[in-house]
């Protein structure tokens, strides 16, 4: 193993890694819009956001913790091939390829729940032009 492999890695952990920032900034966006929208016909809404919200919260702040590991092990692991020590090079970048790999399902399961926020807000808004429509008859 050669000093670029791991090298090759290096800037995919760092775009990721930006994905994961510009997630962590729609959650507080959302959650700053849910506290403006706080009204009495709106609770049962917002509380099942605010629990999506928090699950959201808590695997973003996972999956950009391994995502972090992983880019510091992948260094790690540049380094100490540069140092000549190529075993522990190798074993530094396999334990970095496990925590990306680690980053990224936490990164599918906020998808799976982003989507199921996403369906929560479609069923509002289904419900509301149905009530609309239903006045108006």
């Amino acid at each position: 193993m050669t000093l670029t492999t791991p090298a090759l890695l290096f800037p995919a952990i760092s775009l990721l890694l930006l994905a994961y920032t510009n997630r962590f900034l729609v959650l507080a966006q959302l959650i700053r819009q849910l506290k403006q929208m706080d009204t009495e016909e709106d609770h049962a809404l917002i509380a099942r956001q605010i629990s999506m919200l928090r699950k959201r919260i808590v695997l973003t702040k996972r999956m950009q913790a391994y995502g972090v590991l992983s880019f510091f092990l992948c260094t790690m692991s540049m380094f100490v091939l540069f140092l000549g020590v190529e075993l522990a090079g190798a074993i530094a970048f396999g334990f970095s390829l496990i925590l990306l790999s680690i980053s990224l399902l936490y990164s599918l399961y906020e998808i799976v729940i982003s989507t199921n926020a996403i369906n929560v807000e479609l069923e509002s808004f289904e419900t509301r032009k149905q009530e609309q429509a239903t006045k108006r008859e």
